[in-house]
């Protein structure tokens, strides 16, 4: 099954852009994924092809219009009908990797990029689309969001990544930060590679990886360690379950 990309955009010209290179456009060329852009522009109503307007209750900048917005999502849902139609935005719950590979896994994603000041909140519920947002920041636009979700995609398809455990233990795979990394020279302007990562000893060296893992993430994204642990933790309830199970 070929991982299908459609992006709905007023600046199809920024695809595939990266994705063009590297892992990205390898796999593209060798057909492990596929891409189409769609210019939301064509689904004006207008003879000036207006794709927004003003903000109903005022305010500063325009809103991406609901009914032109409908008529592009219902044109590419045609060419896939069961991918899931992102719209990247701030407003969006923000991407994690468990997402990612949930897309990964699937048919492919149409990916909707806002400008100006968004999305009229009718297309939401209208056309079932899930918000997704790449980081607490305000790009121009959504294309280099959705380029960076593509990305995050594409890079976990059968075959693009040289070993099969390249990503398994990449940051927020097992839910911590990874571990640092290291190489050649052994000592650069006095810093020396840890002793452990040349010892040899691979039971040290993954004990070693482990705990710094657990640091960075304790010391880096607390919020990240808070939920490791809680996963870790089993609810009182299923602990008293279990003993009782036990005494039975």
């Amino acid at each position: 099954m070929t991982f299908r990309a459609t992006v709905l955009t007023l600046y199809p010209e920024m695809f595939p852009g990266p994705l063009g290179v590297s892992l990205a456009g390898r796999a593209q060329a060798e057909g492990k994924w596929s891409l189409e852009t769609v210019q939301i522009r064509d689904f004006a109503i207008d003879k000036h092809r207006t794709v927004d307007d003003t903000p109903a209750g005022g305010g500063a900048g325009m809103v991406l219009r609901v009914d032109v917005l409908a008529a592009a999502i219902d044109h590419a849902r045609l060419g896939n009908p069961e991918a899931p139609v992102i719209a990247m935005t701030p407003r969006g719950k923000p991407l994690s990797q468990a997402r990612v590979r949930e897309l990964a896994q699937g048919p492919g994603a149409i990916v909707l990029c806002g400008r100006f000041e968004g999305f009229d909140e009718r297309i939401f519920e209208g056309r079932a689309v899930e918000e997704v947002s790449v980081g607490d920041i305000i790009l121009s636009g959504g294309e280099p969001a959705a380029i960076m979700l593509l990305d995050a995609c594409i890079r976990l398809l059968p075959g693009v990544m040289g070993a099969a455990s390249s990503g398994t233990e990449e940051s927020f795979e097992n839910g911590l930060l990874e571990y640092p990394h290291y190489t050649r020279p052994t000592t650069w302007e006095g810093r020396t590679i840890p002793e452990v990562l040349r010892s040899g000893d691979h039971a040290k060296i993954a004990g070693w990886r482990k705990s710094q893992s657990e640091i960075d993430t304790r010391s880096r994204r607390p919020d990240l360690w808070e939920r490791h642990e809680g996963a870790r933790v089993p609810p009182a309830s299923d602990a008293r379950r279990k003993k009782k199970e036990l005494d039975q």
